[in-house]
């Protein structure tokens, strides 16, 4: 059985198509992926991250929310004491929101034309140190 991550859609953005591949690319890969759909409540994607026991929240984010929407879901995993869970995030990220991101508490961002390769990778090392 593989590490569990968790694939979650924050916000109104409706469009999950980057997210399915994504999740389907890690699954490939040997994770156990959990997917929530789309238009998920911050609250909804902490509870359920608790609930799966995941090492690892993706959260897929193309509206333009996404320091907001990252900041959130990160104060929310260490309010409920979960702060060891690491975030990532990918989508329709500009390269100059890649810092600030990064400063509000995600472990690493994956801008959209991110080769799946690197993703894997990337997601591998950070659940191999959570899980150490």
């Amino acid at each position: 059985m593989g590490t569990r991550v968790l694939v979650a859609k924050p916000g109104l953005d409706g469009h999950d198509r980057g997210a399915k591949i994504v999740a389907r690319t890690l699954r490939d890969a040997g994770f156990e992926v959990v997917y929530t759909g789309i238009r998920q409540r911050i609250e909804d994607i902490v509870s359920i991250a608790l609930q799966e026991d995941v090492s690892l929240v993706g959260l897929s984010i193309l509206s333009g929310a996404h320091v907001a929407l990252t900041a959130r879901v990160v104060d929310a995993l260490r309010a409920a004491d979960a702060g060891d869970i690491a975030v990532v995030v990918g989508g329709t990220i500009p390269q100059a929101d890649v810092a600030k991101l990064l400063n509000v508490g995600a472990a690493a961002v994956f801008p959209t034309g991110t080769p799946l390769e690197d993703l894997v990778t990337g997601v591998r090392a950070l659940t191999d140190e959570v899980d150490a």
